[in-house]
């Protein structure tokens, strides 16, 4: 398990992140964004979904196809993009950092007592 000292600073670095995002959403033309919460998470779900496709994209899925040079810079950005989606997703759940490392500590207790038990 992760001691306090570290989970304090993974909570101090997604805050840092989540108020990078909600000043970005500050800046953006909402016009079109879905008004109610389960349109808003639907919508960042599309999103998500493509980024991890352009994500995709960055690598040589396509096994029948000459393999190119995996483009690292690449791939960084798209995944990131996928995190401004995630962190948006969050805010629209209202989950704080705090309740992401908690969340996550959780769901990876459940996933190491799955690996141990054979899943």
């Amino acid at each position: 398990m992760l001691s306090e000292e570290t989970s304090k600073k993974n909570e101090d670095n997604l805050e840092t992140i989540f108020d990078l995002q909600k000043g970005l959403s500050g800046m953006m033309n909402l016009d079109r964004y879905p008004k109610d919460p389960e349109g808003r998470v639907s919508a960042l779900c599309t999103a998500i979904m493509h980024e991890a496709v352009e994500l995709q994209r960055t690598t040589n899925w396509k096994w029948w196809k000459t393999p190119t040079q995996f483009n690292e810079s690449e791939a960084r950005e798209e995944l990131i993009d996928i995190w401004h989606f995630v962190v948006q997703a969050s805010l629209e759940l209202n989950l704080t950092p705090k309740d992401i490392v908690e969340e996550y500590k959780k769901k990876n207790e459940i996933n190491r007592e799955r690996q141990r038990t054979g899943y």
